[in-house]
């Protein structure tokens, strides 16, 4: 009997020993993703047809950096992308800081890089200093009555996707600190901020919340939106634009897909092609906790 017992024990021991060593295995693997072809998808902040095109010199780029194949792919919004990144159809994400947050608090994203950009003067010429944050805005008609976030009470409101961090996060958790809530104005979505500004010149909606200065990119063809438009409302600073990967990717990929962009960024093509897709003129090395301001406004919005 005693034998018996002796050598159950030792079988149950060995069982331990062998689930542990799968598990630890498994674990390993969870943080050793390395891709043959690179996966690369972003959400445009504007609406345009030529952005297909556009896309090919950034997988070529990004191809010769990196040594494999990259394809670049255009999402519908933020919420997709997420949903791609936690089911490991997409590698690398450009994404917002609410999007990202929400996806590194469900296990799916690790953060890279920080976007930076040229500030805007009052009038949206580009001036030289290069930032790593940005700020959200709510635009109304220059002759507009409305002056401040109270008196957007019961107006109709342009808004973007649930996720859209300065076009829709921020301006309601702002709101809210003044006692409006959601429920309180007339709210439309509208996709990309150079159509939520067109809405507003054509008066199909009182106020819109887009990035400082979203009126910068619509001068070219609205050459008077500067003259026709006021910002009532400015958000306290946001990081920039993320650039981040599955969180199974392996550390040294990760190394490699940040020095890949941040060398693309250094070129006089690279930047050209970063800056015309989607906004961005350099990037910078980031970590989660500058991010944790924006948890604080999305905090706001849950509570609602």
């Amino acid at each position: 009997m005693k034998k018996m017992i002796i050598l159950v024990l030792m079988f149950m021991s060995l069982m331990l020993i062998l689930i542990g060593c799968s598990h630890s295995k498994q674990q390993t693997q969870k943080k050793d993703y390395k891709p043959e072809v690179l996966n690369v998808e972003f959400v445009p902040s504007q609406h345009s047809e030529t952005l297909n095109a556009k896309v090919k010199p950034l997988q070529k780029l990004l191809s010769k950096e990196l040594g494999i194949p990259v394809k670049v792919h255009i999402s519908t919004n933020y919420n997709t992308m997420v949903e791609a990144l936690k089911s490991k159809k997409v590698d690398v994400a450009f994404i917002s800081p609410v999007s990202y947050t929400i996806a590194h608090d469900q296990g799916a994203a690790d953060v890279l890089l920080k976007s930076k950009g040229y500030l805007v003067d009052k009038e949206g010429n580009k001036t030289k200093k290069l930032v790593d944050y940005y700020r959200s805005q709510i635009v109304v008609k220059k002759d507009s009555d409305i002056k401040d976030l109270k008196d957007l009470k019961h107006k109709k409101v342009g808004l973007q996707d649930v996720e859209s961090t300065s076009g829709y996060i921020y301006p309601l958790a702002s709101l809210k600190d003044k006692g409006i809530s959601l429920n309180d104005i007339h709210t439309k979505q509208i996709k990309g901020y150079d159509q939520a500004l067109i809405a507003l010149l054509n008066n199909d909606v009182d106020a819109v919340a887009t990035y400082q200065d979203a009126r910068a990119d619509l001068k070219k063809d609205y050459p008077q939106i500067y003259q026709d438009t006021k910002v009532i409302y400015r958000s306290d600073k946001i990081p920039n634009d993320t650039i981040s990967t599955r969180s199974d990717m392996s550390p040294s990929w990760k190394d490699k897909i940040s020095n890949a962009f941040m060398h693309i960024s250094e070129t006089h093509k690279g930047k050209k092609v970063i800056s015309e897709i989607y906004g961005h003129e350099g990037y910078e090395k980031a970590h989660d906790k500058d991010f944790d301001k924006v948890r604080e406004y999305r905090q706001k919005i849950d509570s609602n």
